[in-house]
């Protein structure tokens, strides 16, 4: 299980080179069939434009990629586009780059630069999170022993996803994968091993900061 970026939301980025305008739209999109439909859906907003650019990413690792110049000299913009993506580490996501032509050409070069600082602007409007594997932790201690488990969660930067209070105390975790291990002792410790705890699942959470 590897961390990786992922959109939390969309938005958009636009720069103008030479009087041509390069607006970038950036959309989570989990699967091939979302980032299709998304790019068909940029082209029917963007009917007048010269061209309507796209790239995307979809998979845990990253293992479709897909990219299209729209009628731009090959390889000046939909690849560049894509390696934005590809070089922060961004999964499930595509982005559609539209240019209204401003009657001066850019070269090869200057659509590179373009396109590439088209859809960097454009993420620069997302809100962006890394999804980390984790694992869903239970802790069940008594009344006696829940400021200790509070204060040491607090410590390490945690707060409970849910808990319940009846005849004992339950805690219910998520915690990085790296660090579960030693939690667990730390937690075993701290109650003098008096509280039971377990491992639930192994699963992938959202780091949002």
């Amino acid at each position: 299980m590897d961390s990786y970026r992922v959109l939390l939301e969309g938005g958009e980025g636009e720069i103008v080179e030479k009087k041509s305008r390069f607006i970038a739209t950036v959309a989570k999109c989990e699967t091939e069939e979302e980032a299709v439909r998304f790019i068909e859906q940029m082209k029917k907003k963007y009917w007048d434009a010269r061209h309507n650019c796209s790239a995307f990413v979809i998979g845990d690792r990253g293992e479709l990629t897909r990219c299209s110049d729209d009628g731009e000299p090959s390889g000046t913009a939909g690849r560049p586009m894509l390696e934005v993506l590809l070089g922060m580490g961004i999964r499930n996501v595509a982005v559609v780059v539209t240019r209204y032509f401003g009657g001066v050409l850019l070269g090869t070069g200057g659509l590179v630069r373009a396109y590439t600082q088209a859809v960097k602007e454009g993420l620069a409007n997302c809100s962006i999170g890394v999804r980390r594997p984790g694992h869903e932790i239970e802790v069940v201690t008594d009344y006696n022993g829940v400021g200790k488990v509070l204060y040491l969660l607090r410590q390490n930067g945690l707060e409970p996803e849910d808990s319940r209070y009846a005849d004992d105390v339950t805690l219910r975790l998520i915690v990085p994968a790296e660090r579960a291990e030693s939690l667990c002792a730390e937690l075993t410790e701290a109650t003098f091993g008096k509280a039971k705890i377990d491992k639930i699942q192994e699963l992938y959470y959202i780091d949002k900061t």
